[in-house]
């Protein structure tokens, strides 16, 4: 099988990353609401949305921000939040071919978001860069872009509507995970006990306490380790 160019891998990318970006630019208005209550002005949330990359790392640092919280707790807090995607970075490493450089390494885990992790993971065989790049070029503007919005005109919509555009990143979500659970049985199992036990963590007193993100990294943990041992994969093609 020809391997495809770095070009035709990026336009890949690309048409991977159009609703990751309409989406981004949808719920990026409340992160945007949120900036200005935090007394940010247009630019710094831009700038900061561009350079963060972390729907809920974010949300953090402006609330806290708003309340007006040390440094101290400030890292701390975007440490918890933000703790979930040191599972993605290890997961994406193993994605890549060994002889990948460290810059597309770098670029790469600097832009690891719940949305391009899935995309990234789901391409076949070993993981190009310039897929991730592609679906990097309209998920970054998109979430920046949405951010500014919402700071400048964010009131101006009602916050009906506001929440209904977020719909966008659930559909995305389910289109990412379907495919792949079609295809295998093991990874169909997978789907349907998280979401089980992602609902139960909610809904039991013991772990509702916990923050998202913590609750998160647990089910990752204990789920790739049940499948690694139940349905190990013995060799990532690089075809």
């Amino acid at each position: 099988m020809k391997e495809l160019s770095n070009g035709k891998w990026f336009a890949r990318g690309l048409k991977a990353g159009i609703p990751i970006g309409l989406g981004y630019l949808a719920v990026a208005f409340t992160l945007g609401i949120s900036a200005r209550g935090a007394g940010l002005t247009a630019f710094q949330a831009t700038l900061t949305s561009f350079l963060i990359n972390a729907s809920a790392g974010e949300f953090v640092g402006f609330t806290l921000m708003s309340a007006g919280a040390g440094y101290l707790e400030v890292a701390v807090m975007e440490a918890v939040a933000n703790a979930r995607y040191l599972l993605m970075s290890f997961s994406l490493s193993q994605k890549l071919r060994p002889e990948t450089g460290i810059l597309h390494r770098l670029i790469i885990g600097w832009y690891v978001t719940d949305e391009v992790f899935g995309v990234s993971i789901s391409a076949p065989g070993y993981l190009n860069p310039f897929y991730t790049y592609g679906a990097i070029a309209l998920a970054c503007p998109g979430w920046a872009l949405g951010t500014c919005l919402g700071v400048v005109m964010g009131n101006i919509l009602p916050a009906a509507v506001v929440r209904a555009l977020s719909v966008g990143l659930y559909g995305m979500f389910i289109a990412i995970f379907v495919p792949p659970s079609k295809k295998s049985r093991t990874v169909c199992l997978l789907v349907v006990v998280s979401m089980a036990l992602s609902y139960a963590f909610a809904r039991i007193p013991t772990f509702a306490g916990i923050s998202e993100g913590i609750r998160t990294i647990i089910l990752t943990v204990l789920l790739s380790s049940a499948a690694a041992v139940l349905a190990p994969v013995r060799e990532v093609s690089g075809e």
